[in-house]
């Protein structure tokens, strides 16, 4: 194993079919308006989470929430989760202020998420 470890699952992606319905039932869960508000993305920040919604499962076609842990060096650990059997469902990438996201899937096909901040 390398010295990458995580820092926590801090950020959790939901799905939604209808942007404006799901907004309302997540602004009244978590007692806060959105801190990011646009038609492909509404993200909430409360507790130290960040809560996004992701109308028709984004561009990366979710169909389940996907809770994304944060790591130092994602390349670091991606390399560890293949090694111990994971595979790479979509690979590291930018998206946007020094932000990389990738996603795997364990033994069982269950998603893991990844995220890395410069």
């Amino acid at each position: 194993m390398t010295s990458s470890s995580t820092q926590g699952i801090k950020t959790v992606l939901h799905p939604v079919s209808d942007l404006a319905a799901a907004k309302a039932v997540y602004t009244a869960l978590l007692g806060v308006a959105p801190q990011t508000d646009s038609p492909y993305y509404v993200g909430f920040e409360a507790e130290g989470q960040h809560i996004g919604l992701v109308p028709a499962g984004g561009p990366q076609g979710m169909t389940t929430p996907v809770a994304y842990w944060h790591v130092p060096d994602i390349d670091a650990k991606l390399a560890d989760l293949t090694a111990a059997g994971a595979t790479v469902q979509e690979a590291a990438r930018e998206v946007g202020g020094g932000r990389r996201v990738a996603t795997v899937t364990d033994t069982d096909g269950n998603v893991l998420g990844l995220i890395q901040d410069r």
